[in-house]
């Protein structure tokens, strides 16, 4: 079983950055398709980003292209999301999750470990 904590949230001003961490522990998640997804209030949770076990393909959701970066340090056993440009709209509980069948597509869709979370507020 794999333990996720996400950590880097934080009150921030529109234009801002903030980088996201998600350590994992419990087993190494190098072979884990991960993602990073959001839950503003009163809305679902949306896919923000994911990637694969390698590194080499990445989604993102058509809002944050551009802005934000998705990436990992296998080595570290960590998932980091690069959020640049923030706006107000970004505000949310930001989720980490990982799946160890699964690739950067299929997470999007369902994922069986998942953070605490992290809350993100960018005022305007």
């Amino acid at each position: 079983q794999v333990q996720l904590v996400e950590s880097g949230g934080g009150l921030v001003q529109a234009g801002d950055s903030l980088r996201l961490s998600c350590a994992a522990s419990g087993r190494t998640i190098s072979s884990s398709a991960m993602g990073w997804f959001r839950q503003a209030p009163g809305k679902e949770r949306e896919f923000v980003a994911t990637i694969s076990s390698s590194g080499r393909t990445t989604y993102y959701t058509d809002s944050v292209k551009g802005r934000f970066t998705i990436s990992r340090d296998n080595a570290k056993n960590t998932v980091y999301l690069q959020m640049n440009s923030l706006k107000p709209e970004d505000t949310a509980v930001y989720y980490c999750a990982a799946d160890p069948s699964g690739t950067a597509q299929s997470i999007r869709g369902r994922a069986p470990h998942w953070g605490q979370g992290t809350q993100v507020t960018v005022s305007s």
